[in-house]
């Protein structure tokens, strides 16, 4: 337990922050038919096609921090909306690469023009999107996301053998 002043903890802070904007974008993007997650997958995929890439599930799982199970269901009812486009990879049989479609790329740079708005709102404390405090701000957040991390497991004789 901190020794530290009461009040909320980083990690509480951050869940509540992380909360914040997902709600903040799920309102915003609901008009154009998406959610936060469905919203991340496209705007990811938009970035990702601008460089010049034709990414599987597992590369956009990985691009975006996403299970590649919950990618896989994405892209499904994505793909149903008619917004991309799922295909067998020629190089791999198992893979399968995704490309957004006319209409996902129209609906997609929409939805980024919403969310960069939302990005400036939820940013103006800092000063804005190119503030320094925000450049500051972003600096720490990506100290942190590009740690190390493995949660340690109890050890205490419920879980001795258990697999996680």
């Amino acid at each position: 337990m901190s020794k530290a002043a009461p009040g909320p903890t980083p990690g509480f802070l951050v869940w509540r922050l992380a909360n914040k904007w997902r709600v903040a974008v799920d309102r915003g993007v609901a008009p154009l038919g998406l959610t936060h997650a469905q919203y991340s997958l496209v705007a990811s995929l938009h970035g990702m096609q601008r460089a010049g890439e034709r990414p599987s599930q597992r590369q956009l799982a990985d691009h975006t921090g996403l299970e590649a199970l919950y990618v896989s269901k994405l892209a499904r009812a994505l793909e149903s909306a008619g917004l991309i486009e799922r295909t067998r990879d020629p190089r791999d049989p198992r893979a399968v690469q995704l490309a957004l479609t006319e209409q996902g790329q129209a609906v997609t740079r929409r939805a980024i023009t919403v969310v960069h708005e939302l990005l400036q709102q939820l940013l103006e404390p800092l000063g804005g999107l190119d503030a320094p405090r925000t450049r500051a701000f972003t600096d720490e957040l990506t100290t942190l996301l590009d740690a190390p991390f493995a949660p340690s497991v109890p050890n205490d004789e419920s879980t001795q053998g258990a697999t996680p």
